[in-house]
């Protein structure tokens, strides 16, 4: 008996996928009260909008070698 990777097929970018889980985060860090639970959640909200932009970082032309 072998095992089979489960294989899905996106219909959404990277990107769309991390920005909505940094807006959902930053949602569910709105309705705590200070402290560490919600600090950790606007942390991983923050990770999650630098992931959604990272793409556009990396294809900026100020990345691009000279020619």
């Amino acid at each position: 008996m072998s095992k089979h990777r489960r294989r899905v097929k996106q219909t959404r970018s990277l990107e769309d996928r991390m920005a909505e889980q940094a807006t959902k985060l930053k949602e569910q860090a709105d309705q705590l009260p200070a402290g560490e639970e919600r600090e950790a959640l606007l942390k991983r909200a923050r990770i999650a909008e630098t992931g959604a932009h990272l793409s556009d970082w990396l294809t900026s032309p100020g990345l691009r070698p000279p020619q």
